[in-house]
């Protein structure tokens, strides 16, 4: 069998190369690897899905954009039932949401129970697995393998961090605990929470130490370690996300006021919050999601107490302010978000 070298190959007209078609065997030094399976499970293509929150009502809506171009969300589907204070995890594929609080069957009841949809195809939710614990206001990140989910509310803060194995659906595991009780404050609503492909870093709601922040290695069991804490003295309600390198937390509750500060860690070395820039408007309980260049910050109680439906976005790798990005197709806030890319992918 003779070598066919396609590289000095043209069509007879001489600007493109030749269709091989057929059973073919390709000999070279590199490496090339063809895509298999259905499009919804190859994933990564840059998508957020938002879900749920109060607007002023409970949501059961889902709304979707693109992260690289700015716009207005559209409708991605619906949660099977009402649903806010939610935490999501993801994978380049799949969304798995859960910890939240629902007015279904009874008001202001908690579930143990998770959803999941995957990112690529637009529609509603399927049935997951159930948590350890019946929470709500759980926080959530991970990598593209685990997903965790820390602390929650019944409605007195817990200490317990659980952990899921994102492809494949079930019941969740016992990962470690918290360093301190978690649920309202800063992980209000699963929001203070940013991760690496090797580390998860989440904030609490310890009396006397609201901006604190902890870290777990996402693939080895065990308890929540220190951090580093927040600038300033955040008592809650802060939103945050991440690329693989950089941690970004906005807004937030500062009595008597809301705050429209942004600060940033680096989540391989422990330390402190610097300051970052600041949000368009002061307000708290938004959602965060990201890419590997952009952070949006969507839905958000202002200090008036009203409810919004504004998108904002920064750049994560260079300070300043946040800009208008666009609409959710409904007002939220305390809802549950991630993207197809977060930082916990690489």
């Amino acid at each position: 069998m003779s070598d066919l070298r396609i590289n000095n190959i043209t069509d007879r007209i001489g600007n493109a190369g030749p269709i091989i078609a057929g059973v073919s065997t390709v000999s070279s030094t590199g490496a090339f690897t063809v895509p298999v399976g259905a499009t919804e499970y190859r994933g990564g293509r840059g998508r957020v899905v938002i879900t749920g929150g109060f607007g002023p009502s409970i949501q059961t809506s889902m709304d979707m954009f693109e992260i690289a171009t700015t716009g207005n969300a559209v409708n991605f589907g619906n949660m099977s039932r009402d649903n806010a204070q939610s935490a999501m995890v993801a994978s380049s594929t799949r969304g798995v949401i859960g910890g939240y609080r629902t007015n279904t069957p009874s008001p202001d009841s908690t579930t143990e129970d998770m959803k999941y949809f995957t990112f690529s195809s637009g529609g509603g939710v399927s049935d997951f697995g159930d948590m350890t614990v019946s929470y709500k206001n759980r926080q959530g990140s991970g990598n593209s393998v685990r997903g965790l989910f820390y602390g929650g509310s019944v409605p007195q803060s817990r200490n317990v961090i659980d952990y899921i194995t994102i492809a494949t659906t079930g019941d969740a595991t016992d990962f470690g605990d918290t360093a301190a009780n978690h649920g309202q404050g800063p992980g209000d609503a699963g929001r203070t929470n940013v991760a690496s492909p090797t580390r998860g870093v989440f904030g609490h709601d310890a009396p006397g130490s609201n901006n604190t922040l902890e870290f777990v290695t996402i693939a080895t069991r065990g308890n929540g370690t220190r951090f580093g804490e927040l600038r300033g003295h955040r008592m809650g309600e802060t939103c945050g996300s991440s690329n693989a390198t950089r941690g970004l937390f906005a807004g937030g509750y500062n009595s008597p006021t809301t705050v429209d500060s942004i600060h940033y860690i680096t989540i391989a070395s422990e330390g402190n919050g610097v300051d970052f820039g600041n949000l368009v408007n002061k307000g708290n309980q938004a959602a965060g999601a990201a890419s590997s260049t952009r952070m949006v910050i969507m839905g958000i109680a202002a200090p008036a107490g009203g409810i919004g439906n504004s998108i904002q976005y920064v750049t994560i790798t260079t300070l300043g302010n946040a800009v208008d990005f666009g609409d959710l197709t409904v007002n939220r806030a305390q809802a549950g978000a991630n993207s197809d890319v977060h930082g916990g992918l690489g």
